[in-house]
């Protein structure tokens, strides 16, 4: 019998993970006087994982969760593509308001149930 690579399976546990460590970064954000927008929003660049605000601050958070780091840090994997899908939803999100904030785009990496967040971790 021969092996399968990339089943649902592997997907459904990748999907887990990353659930978890949404949830994980969630919690993080409210016990550091974030206030949560939205979580895993749809648009039409794709999705965005956390939109939170602080101060003045709206964030727009790319959660990255990893069990080991045989493929590189978490944040290494927010490519210039995935960067370019977070600015360009950011504006779709923006458009039509008038809002006073300060856009920031943060990565949040959960390895091993610690929370690393790398604030304005890229720029528009």
């Amino acid at each position: 019998m021969g092996m399968i690579f990339g089943s649902s399976g592997q997907k459904t546990g990748n999907r887990r993970t990353g659930a978890k460590g949404e949830k994980l970064a969630v919690k993080y954000l409210k016990r550091h006087g974030y206030k949560i927008l939205k979580r895993n929003w749809r648009n039409p660049f794709g999705e965005v994982d956390i939109i939170a605000s602080c101060g003045d601050a709206v964030v727009f958070a790319e959660v990255k969760t990893r069990l080991s780091d045989e493929f590189g840090t978490p944040s290494e994997a927010v490519n210039r593509m995935r960067r370019e899908r977070y600015i360009k939803a950011a504006r779709y999100f923006f458009a039509g308001r008038e809002m006073d904030a300060v856009v920031r785009f943060d990565v949040i990496e959960v390895y091993e149930g610690q929370i690393n967040h790398i604030i304005s971790a890229f720029e528009a």
